[in-house]
């Protein structure tokens, strides 16, 4: 998505998790413990990927994003499709997405990735044009926020 920003990727827990789990020090019912609310999010809202489960092996995972914002109100903390995501990023000023990854098999589950969406990553983007010549030219709304931030 175009707004996506400050990403925060949590493999290297991940890793460490399953490094545990190998070693004997985690048992697999301390790491397979998904809520039967994350399942049925899974279920009816879940992005489902080609990668398979790093406990079973049997099943493939399901991506479910869960978003919170103060814009929200109600909203927050329920679980979307992406292209529910995307509509919202247009609409809305700013709100945090949490990407989990589910089994529906064997109920592993674990925080993927983090990250913003929203209106306010379009200002930065879209504030510089292409001139003719190849030199950025900067428009009104740009130039005049680079004026205010050299006072």
């Amino acid at each position: 998505m175009r707004t996506q920003r400050q990403v925060v990727d949590y493999s290297l827990r991940k890793r460490a998790l399953l490094r545990e789990l190998l070693a004997g020090r985690v048992g697999t019912y301390d790491l397979c413990d998904a809520s039967p609310y994350l399942k049925n999010a899974a279920r009816f809202h879940g992005e489902s990927t080609d990668q398979r489960c790093p406990i079973c092996r049997s099943e493939n995972l399901t991506h479910v994003h869960y978003i919170y914002g103060d814009e929200l109100k109600q909203s927050a903390g329920q679980a979307r499709t992406v292209t529910e995501l995307s509509v919202l990023a247009m609409t809305l000023r700013e709100f945090q997405v949490f990407v989990v990854e589910v089994c529906l098999g064997c109920d592993w589950n674990h925080l993927v990735e983090q990250y913003l969406l929203g209106r306010d990553g379009l200002t930065g983007g879209e504030s510089e044009q292409e001139t003719p010549g190849g030199v950025a030219a900067a428009s009104g709304a740009g130039a005049r926020r680079r004026r205010e931030a050299q006072r």
